[in-house]
């Protein structure tokens, strides 16, 4: 069949069903073999004339030059894709380009070495797939180094461009640890991800950056790069409890409402529970915790929530408690723990805050030291855990989720030791790039 859209003479006979099945602009496929490395596409273009790069004066043919590329699977198979380029020669005196070859940044880049659609496929499958570049260079017959190698500066392209920072109105903020490693060879290994919350704007949180370090001057400095623009839209900032955070929040978003995360809150709740729980079993039967023992038996239940257990659990509970006289204090804990739970399941705001609002008064003032702590910490944190109240629930949780796809990578990839390489696969499988803009550059 006649490919009547294209300007070659019908005397080629250009069959437009295998361009159609090839997928390249204006290039026609002009055989089909089996080689070792697997299907080799060869192509060429049919550009009648074309100006040169240095002066635009129509240039002269001489000739074609064939160029590889490795080309994205077809049928389970690799590709490659010959190119049969057109060599052209400038005949102007004074122009400095004498000879060029034709180039096409929809088929590959100049010299690259993978096609623009290889490249695609590759970041695609990296970032959906759970795929490995190793795995990729395998379906590609290629190696690690030279997939790697034209897939890295598009990632880098992508992670400079300063319009993905666009549109952060809630940004949370959580530690990650990247390697175990001497941090002597490695760097540290505590690292601070920014994750944007912003709701609407994405479909799931995202990550924004992972900078090395742990620490609220970490925090403060990624904060102060961003630009005052990037700050001023800022409305809500969501944190663990850790002060650094604060303080880089309070340094740098001085407009924004600071959250305190109620998983954490909760979490803290549930930590001085297990105190008690140790210390009252100290002190009554002088070894830690072993089979039999009443409040042993009942550790994992305590981390329940009270509205969740059955008659059973409930009976195990009340044995537990009534075994020995210092077990009140294990009660006492229990039950703090659970009203401190249930401010985040009131049936509205307003009376969780009163909840939470009554906690905060009381807490610190109870006999029991644990939770007299407790009480004390989120008096500290009283303006950010009432915060959360006034936000319709903004939390950390969007931090956490992205910080188990990072973990999930990790594993993946069975660790990283190159930190620049582990933030762009990183910021690809956890939404903070879309590279698709510049796959063409």
């Amino acid at each position: 069949m006649l490919n009547h859209s294209c300007v070659c003479p019908a005397a080629l006979d250009r069959c437009d069903r295998c361009d159609l099945l090839l997928d390249f602009p204006g290039l026609h496929l002009v055989a089909v073999s089996k080689a070792r490395a697997g299907l080799v596409l060869e192509v060429e273009s049919c550009d009648p004339v074309t100006g040169c790069p240095g002066c635009g004066v129509i240039a002269t043919g001489h000739g074609r030059i064939a160029v590889e590329v490795i080309d994205a699977p077809w049928a389970g198979r690799p590709v490659r894709i010959r190119w049969r380029k057109r060599r052209w020669v400038c005949l102007e005196d004074v122009c400095k380009v004498a000879t060029f070859l034709e180039q096409d940044p929809e088929v590959c880049a100049p010299r690259g070495l993978l096609s623009t659609r290889a490249i695609r496929w590759a970041i695609g499958q990296l970032r959906r797939e759970g795929a490995t570049i190793q795995g990729l260079a395998r379906q590609l017959s290629t190696t690690w180094n030279t997939l790697w190698s034209q897939v890295q500066p598009v990632l880098a392209r992508a992670a400079e461009d300063p319009s993905r920072f666009e549109g952060v109105q809630v940004l949370g903020v959580d530690e990650h640890i990247w390697h175990h490693r001497d941090p002597r060879r490695r760097g540290p290994k505590a690292l601070t991800g920014m994750v944007d919350l912003t709701r609407g704007t994405h479909p799931t949180a995202r990550l924004l950056d992972l900078v090395p370090g742990r620490s609220g001057t970490v925090y403060r400095d990624w904060l102060g790069q961003r630009g005052e623009r990037f700050r001023e839209e800022i409305e809500i900032a969501t944190l663990d409890p850790f002060q650094g955070y604060k303080n880089a929040i309070d340094d740098q978003l001085e407009d924004a409402t600071c959250v305190l995360d109620a998983f954490h809150i909760v979490k803290l709740a549930g930590a001085a529970v297990d105190d008690v729980r140790r210390r009252i079993q100290q002190e009554t039967l002088g070894h830690r915790g072993r089979k039999g023992d009443p409040l042993f038996g009942i550790r994992h239940i305590l981390r329940a929530g009270r509205e969740r257990l059955t008659t059973r659990q409930q009976n195990r509970l009340a044995r537990a408690f009534s075994a020995h006289p210092d077990h009140v204090a294990v009660e006492v804990a229990y039950q703090c723990a659970q009203d401190l739970r249930d401010v985040f399941h009131q049936a509205t705001p307003a009376q969780g805050r009163r909840l939470a609002e009554q906690l905060i008064d009381t807490l610190p003032s109870c006999p029991i030291p644990e939770i007299a702590r407790l009480g004390k910490t989120l008096r500290r944190w009283k303006t950010a855990f009432l915060a959360y109240f006034d936000t319709d629930g903004a939390s950390n949780g969007g931090t956490e989720a992205i910080n188990g796809i990072i973990e999930l990578g990790r594993r993946i990839a069975r660790g990283f030791r190159n930190f620049e390489h582990y933030r762009l696969r990183m910021l690809l499988i956890a939404g903070g790039l879309d590279a698709s803009p510049h796959t063409h550059l």
